[in-house]
């Protein structure tokens, strides 16, 4: 009981903190005069990505769970993406439909998610055929291959929206409610106070997942790869549908797709450069079914050029696959 109790506690405090992060960080691209794409894809995707880029992180390092650390790690990182581009994907569109009565394309600057979901295609494919590659030194080339391509994809998305896309009202900044217009002061230390809450809460969660783990009797990659990435994606799906619900259509998208092409860069190159990086049958299947779950709103875009709610639903097919490949590779 103490240690699901840590858990809940932890996940509370991973989403007061993400939640302020991104509030203080959508001010922050306002105030830096940027548009929806740069926002969405960018400040909101990593500010909302950050429960889940803490916990492989303080896995990875220690975390106080010994030799699993590197399993809850691995799990953590793999399962973000694959989250994010079937459930994550599932919800928007099915909230689409909730709100709107009708599958109509999202009201997108297809631009922008294009760029994302290619993004994410290129190098979660580079990332996990690192795992193939017979030398460490090998699998630290790509590593350093994956930052720089993130850092391509940044400055390519803020060159973008700096002039031509446009920026859509926020909420007020948690820490001057009453102010219309933010100091840059306030905006940063609510940034900084939201950025220590999370790490201090992802660290708490790590420590209360292995024990949980062992006492069920899963394996703790089992549950790092489906359990943990749920639970702390809940900035990114709660934002999104609240974006669609108002018709922001294009930050909803980016802040998933956005996120995906972070978490499928950064995050394994920390993974890669810090484990063995060697990946078994469920961690090289769920990379496929997210590869596979991001393909096809992805050709929507480019033969389409929009997306519809019904697209999204699929990514909800790819999430079933892996759940009933998980029962059956348990029962065996």
């Amino acid at each position: 009981m103490r240690d699901i109790g840590l858990l809940i506690i932890s996940l509370g405090i991973i989403l007061i903190g993400a939640e302020a992060f991104t509030n203080g960080i959508e001010w922050l691209g306002k105030r830096l005069k940027l548009g929806d794409g740069a926002v969405g894809s960018i400040f909101a995707a990593v500010g909302t990505a950050l429960p889940e880029t803490m916990v492989p992180i303080m896995a990875i390092l220690g975390g106080g769970v010994g030799t699993e650390g590197a399993d809850i790690g691995i799990g953590a990182i793999l399962g973000a993406p694959f989250m994010l581009a079937t459930v994550a994907f599932f919800i928007t569109g099915f909230s689409a439909l909730l709100f709107r009565r009708k599958n109509r394309p999202l009201y997108l600057e297809a631009k922008v998610v294009k760029r994302d979901l290619m993004f994410f295609l290129i190098v979660y494919t580079m990332a996990i055929l690192a795992s193939f590659l017979p030398t460490q030194g090998a699998k630290n080339g790509v590593a350093v291959a994956l930052v720089g391509a993130y850092m391509i994809y940044v400055y390519q998305t803020l060159r973008d929206c700096k002039d031509d896309c446009k920026h859509e009202q926020i909420a007020p900044l948690y820490m001057e409610r009453r102010r219309s217009s933010p100091t840059m002061g306030m905006i940063l230390l609510q940034i900084t106070l939201a950025l220590v809450a999370i790490i201090v809460g992802a660290d708490r969660f790590v420590n209360a997942v292995q024990p949980i783990a062992v006492a069920i009797g899963i394996p703790v990659f089992v549950l790092s790869l489906i359990i943990t990435p749920i639970a702390t994606e809940l900035p990114e799906k709660f934002n999104s549908v609240l974006w669609i619900r108002k018709g922001k259509d294009t930050l909803a998208m980016g802040n998933l797709t956005g996120a995906m092409v972070f978490q499928s860069s950064v995050i394994p190159a920390i993974g890669i450069a810090l484990t063995s990086w060697k990946l078994d049958f469920l961690a090289l299947w769920s990379a496929l079914l997210a590869i596979g779950a991001a393909m096809i709103p992805y050709i929507s875009l480019r033969r389409r050029g929009g997306i519809l709610p019904t697209t999204l639903l699929m990514g909800g097919v790819f999430y079933f696959i892996f759940i009933v490949t998980v029962v059956r590779v348990s029962i065996h």
